[in-house]
């Protein structure tokens, strides 16, 4: 593993990596969703409401996890792209997710999960950050944990006066 250059490339790089990541993952459950939505137990369309329940959780989960609400975003991404790729017919006319109730509860259900996943992301890591900040530090783990604070005007504090050398006049 390398290690962190002063201005925290290594650290971007990684954020970057688990951002993919997390697309890759909302990707694949729109994939994985689209060919198995139709398993039902009786009337109810179970296998296209637990990938519903699956991306809300993926939405949720990837802000909690990296303490960004912007995480729960890529996910989403993955998710709407795979599923609404998938979902358009071909040129024979063939489609993969067809229009009967578990059809409609995988895109529907699932786009009004992802919808409330990433809008509650926001609101919780918008909220934890706050209070964070509220407390001295800044929200998330990228942020290194403040200095000692400074009193005004001691020697070395922002906007204190630079010491004297011995013999120096005021002001030279």
């Amino acid at each position: 593993m390398g290690t962190a250059t002063p201005d925290g490339r290594l650290s971007a790089i990684v954020t970057s990596g688990g951002y993919l990541l997390l697309f890759v993952l909302g990707a694949l459950e729109g994939l994985l969703g689209a060919f198995w939505y139709a398993w039902t137990l009786g009337p109810v369309p179970i296998a296209a409401l637990g990938w519903a329940v699956a991306i809300l959780l993926t939405t949720f989960g990837a802000a909690w996890g990296m303490q960004a609400a912007t995480a729960g975003l890529m996910p989403a991404v993955g998710w709407f792209l795979a599923v609404f790729i998938l979902a358009m017919p071909t040129r024979g006319g063939s489609v993969l997710i067809i229009n009967t109730s578990p059809g409609r509860w995988f895109l529907y259900g699932g786009t009004v999960c992802v919808l409330a996943g990433v809008v509650a992301s926001f609101a919780t890591q918008g909220r934890a950050r706050v209070e964070r900040r509220e407390r001295g530090r800044l929200a998330g783990p990228r942020h290194a944990a403040p200095g000692p604070p400074h009193t005004p005007g001691a020697p070395g504090a922002p906007g204190a006066p630079a010491p004297r050398r011995p013999g120096q006049e005021p002001g030279q």
